[in-house]
């Protein structure tokens, strides 16, 4: 059997630029109508016992470069455990190099969740006791927009993630909070329940999911950008999610994502909006400061540098519902890389990682649910 490589599924994206024996050259292609790129998901055949070099040639060029050095690509040959494989980058070219003991291995950036896995969790939560889906709407591509809501707390919470759909730690994330948000034995959601309703988004960006993109939806828009006047041509997961937010209120919002460059995990407040008040910041600081308690896996030494007063940039969506909606909100950040506060050399940071992490946000947000 000959190798080849493939991106031609979900969320598949790589370019085959050349071959010399089992050496491959490869490019990410860009997102559609963008200029962003970094994802990769691509699938290798027929190599099993063969040490395969994987040299993606136009790494360099990508939307974060600085991402690359210190990064490990994730192997998986199960579809089921991704793990790290050796990676190297110098002078602009990202290389892997990997043996696969079988006929099939898939490479990708991080462990990807796909549009199928994403359909399976909705149906699996909504039929859960409790839980009442609802399509917001639709995406350009006319993919649905699922929301889930449970709950009966006068509290309005909304967790969402995956506006970059190349941040698929962000929805492995999500799946953990809904599972134990509906787990009817967990003395943390049962309070959480009784004290809020939830409103939870899995995916914002279904249509660049599926493409294979890094960052932007079928228009090659950067969603997060696009919540001061969202439009039904160019962001409709925003226009949808934000009248959907201005029917229900907010009162706590999660914004999940991934970082490129970052080895931690962190928060992202709404420091500089024009309406902000003592209470949203000592509500903010009091997530941050119980959730590095919580767990050693987040960190507040490293993360974005704060905006001044009065420039919050009101595109993106932590800022605007803070500002819109006088409501505690952050953006959440995992990295590509490794965590560097507790590092793992086979796995890195991983779903299970993220999902876990998804469990102590919400153990955190338990113990303030009643101030917010």
């Amino acid at each position: 059997m000959d190798i080849g490589i493939s991106a031609a599924f979900d969320s598949g994206n790589i370019i085959v630029k050349g071959r010399e024996g089992d050496r491959f050259d490869l490019e990410i292609a860009r997102d559609h109508e963008s200029d962003f790129y970094q994802w990769f998901h691509f699938r290798l055949t027929g190599a099993a016992g063969r040490t395969v070099t994987l040299r993606i040639l136009n790494a360099g060029g990508s939307a974060y470069p600085g991402g690359w050095p210190g990064y490990r690509a994730r192997v998986s040959e199960d579809r089921e455990t991704w793990r790290q494989a050796e990676t190297d980058y110098a002078d602009g070219v990202l290389t892997i190099r990997h043996m696969p003991a079988t006929n099939n291995a898939w490479f990708a950036y991080f462990a990807p969740y796909s549009m199928e896995r994403h359909h399976d969790l909705v149906a699996r939560i909504a039929s859960r006791e409790g839980v009442t889906h609802r399509s917001l709407g639709r995406t350009l591509d006319g993919q649905e927009i699922d929301c889930l809501s449970l709950g009966d707390g006068p509290r309005q919470v909304w967790l969402y993630a995956r506006q970059h759909p190349g941040e698929t730690m962000a929805e492995w994330w999500m799946e953990g909070a809904l599972e134990r948000l509906t787990d009817r034995q967990d003395s943390v959601a049962r309070r959480l329940r009784a004290a809020a309703t939830f409103h939870i988004v899995p995916n914002m960006n279904p249509d660049g999911s599926r493409r294979g993109h890094l960052r932007t939806n079928a228009a090659g828009v950067n969603l997060n950008r696009e919540w001061h006047k969202p439009s039904a041509e160019r962001s409709p997961e925003v226009l949808h999610t934000l009248a959907r937010m201005d029917e229900t209120g907010v009162d706590f919002a999660m914004d999940v994502h991934g970082d490129e460059a970052i080895p931690h995990v962190f928060l992202a407040g709404f420091e500089g909006i024009p309406k902000w008040t003592e209470r949203q910041g000592a509500l903010y600081a009091r997530f941050r400061d119980t959730l590095a308690a919580r767990t050693p896996d987040f960190q507040t030494a490293h993360g974005y540098e704060t905006a001044a007063p009065g420039k919050a940039n009101l595109s993106m969506s932590t800022n605007q519902l803070a500002n819109r909606f006088d409501c505690v909100a952050m953006t959440l950040e995992m990295p590509f890389k490794d965590n560097d506060d507790l590092p793992d050399a086979a796995f890195g940071w991983s779903p299970a990682r993220s999902k876990r992490l998804a469990e102590d946000c919400l153990a955190t947000l338990c113990e303030m649910i009643g101030d917010i």
